[in-house]
């Protein structure tokens, strides 16, 4: 069994309460700060969710050598979307990160958080769109390099699943403007992770929102060299007093 197929069924286990066969006990490092380490963390959380509560949909799927990662619509206190990465060692998952946001939208445009296309191609760009997606949030999100924007979207042949987003350059060009009149800041400060599979990349980054700590899980489509689909995560990181567990949010 594929490591992603794995990672689909310990998801699902999150609504069935099946055993989590997948898991090395011994090892699991949990990293969602909301939840207590290891097996006996998952545990507590189960025992909190009301039962026949719980839904869980995995929409896309992939994987990149020891880790699988899942784009989620979520159902468990409330509507929320979710990316959940897991490393797998000698077959069983050892270590698991994810970020969460209430559901919202459908945006500007008409997109969901979670709807497009689902279909991987291009396996033999795996890795080059995983440089072209870092160079990008390296160069626009963390620098600020708005002028080398079209380097990598080609104008409006951009779909864009952010709730408060439009499509194209001219969406994200509004919804700029507008934080900027709200003294809304965001920025990306370090990228933690780069996985990817075919035209498929996620990128996991740690920065600030409105002036609050937090994770930002952005999955990007590629075609030929360019970005033509995005969608993402934001969500705060507690402070550290609150913590369940105490392996990091990265």
């Amino acid at each position: 069994m594929k490591n992603k197929q794995k990672a689909i069924e310990l998801l699902n286990g999150i609504e069935t309460r099946v055993p989590l066969d997948h898991i090395n006990e011994g090892k699991y490092i949990q990293h969602n700060l909301n939840i207590g380490e290891g097996h006996a963390g998952l545990e507590a959380l189960f025992s909190q969710l009301p039962k026949g509560s719980t839904k869980v949909n995995v929409i896309r799927a992939f994987e990149d050598g020891d880790y699988a990662f899942c784009h989620v619509d979520y159902n468990f206190f409330g509507p929320k979307i979710g990316f959940d990465i897991f490393r797998f060692e000698e077959g069983k998952a050892v270590e698991h990160w994810d970020n969460l946001q209430e559901t919202s939208g459908p945006n500007p445009s008409g997109h969901t958080m979670t709807d497009g296309t689902t279909t991987i191609t291009a396996p033999d760009k795996t890795e080059a769109n995983k440089v072209l997606a870092r160079s990008f949030v390296e160069d626009i999100l963390v620098n600020g390099k708005m002028n080398k924007l079209t380097h990598y979207i080609d104008g409006e042949n951009y779909t864009q699943h952010n709730p408060q987003i439009g499509d194209g350059l001219s969406g994200l060009g509004k919804a700029l403007e507008y934080m900027a009149s709200q003294g809304i800041t965001m920025q990306y400060d370090t990228i933690h992770l780069v996985l990817g599979e075919g035209n498929f990349v996620l990128t996991a980054s740690e920065g600030k929102f409105g002036g609050k700590h937090t994770s930002f899980y952005d999955l990007f489509r590629i075609e030929n060299g360019k970005i033509v689909e995005h969608w993402d995560t934001i969500e705060e990181i507690p402070a550290k007093e609150n913590w369940k567990n105490n392996n990091g949010k990265f």
